[in-house]
């Protein structure tokens, strides 16, 4: 039976961690599928060709406009019962959280969730928990079909591996408590520069930069290397900065190529959310701090001193 992966989108675009998981089912083997739900999206769905999906199941309705999920989860519900698939996957947003626990509820299935890995052992899939403050990894599976998975975002690396997909429109039968809810109206947070999901070099902030104006140093080195500004959990939690910049263990998980870790002590919690980062560099003056431990490239000074004269050597190389 087919592995389907729920591809989330958004502005015309297939969400880079939804296309990491189906790199990583694709990588897994056997027939894979991908399922875009929306409304004048069929086009978009045949992109999903290139990163694995033999086929692209398409529902598209004026009720699959609004990022609502009842109305997703009617579908994927539908297509589930209809078609056989046994194991739908997810990359963990707000959205796809909320759409994978009613469609548990609805189907009766079971649910894994804040998964980091997923693998085939002895001919079953098999997923990868962190447990314990993310001390540990446990092993997890399902003891029925048909099995949910959300993936921790940012875990998978999109690839692509060529190929077109076949695409599939589907029709959907809404129930009518999935559409008592209306959307009035969906807000963006005002940002410059790339997301830190998206980007491939991340300057982040801790509590060492010792006021929320500091920041202002984090900011002028991430725009001079063209990357995002990251914060640890501590930094949001006292208003320095937005809760939406969040690396860890209960923010986000980020991969960049390059993460620059200013002021940042290397808690487990905060590890867990950027150690699969390409290379990590950690500036921090005191020289136990637990970042040493697992940077690549550690810097002990002070970085006030330091991370102005980087921000202007990098801007002097690139000029």
């Amino acid at each position: 039976m087919p592995t389907a992966v729920f591809l989330e989108h958004h502005e015309g675009e297939l969400l880079k961690p939804s296309l990491g998981v189906l790199s990583k089912a694709a990588e897994l083997g056997g027939d894979v599928v991908g399922v875009v739900l929306g409304s004048g999206v069929r086009e978009l769905a045949a992109r999903a060709g290139a990163y694995g999906a033999a086929k692209v199941y398409v529902a598209d309705a004026p009720e699959l406009e609004r990022p609502m999920p009842q109305p997703r989860v009617d579908a994927l519900a539908k297509l589930v019962r209809d078609t056989g698939i046994d194991t739908v996957l997810f990359a963990a947003s707000v959205l796809s959280a909320d759409v994978a626990a009613g469609l548990s509820a609805r189907l009766g299935a079971g649910l894994n969730w804040d998964l980091t890995d997923l693998v085939q052992q002895d001919g079953s899939l098999v997923g990868k928990r962190p447990a314990l403050g993310d001390s540990v990894y446990v092993d997890v599976g399902w003891s029925a079909e048909p099995r949910l998975a959300l993936v921790r975002a940012g875990t998978f690396e999109p690839k692509e591996s060529g190929g077109d997909a076949e695409v599939e429109d589907f029709d959907v039968e809404f129930e009518d408590f999935s559409l008592q809810a209306t959307m009035l109206e969906q807000a963006h947070a005002e940002s410059e520069g790339p997301s830190i999901e998206e980007a491939e070099v991340i300057v982040a902030g801790g509590r060492g930069l010792g006021s929320p104006d500091n920041f202002k140093l984090v900011e002028e080195l991430a725009q001079a290397l063209g990357g995002a500004v990251a914060a640890t959990r501590a930094v949001v939690d006292a208003g320095w900065y937005p809760y939406a910049t969040q690396v860890g263990q209960t923010g986000k998980t980020v991969s960049p190529k390059l993460y620059v870790a200013c002021g940042i002590s290397g808690a487990i919690q905060h590890k867990v959310g950027m150690q699969s980062a390409g290379t990590i560099v950690a500036i921090n003056k005191d020289p136990n701090a637990p970042i040493f431990e697992f940077c690549d490239l550690g810097v002990v000074g002070d970085l006030h001193e330091i991370v102005p004269k980087l921000t202007e050597l990098v801007r002097s190389r690139k000029s």
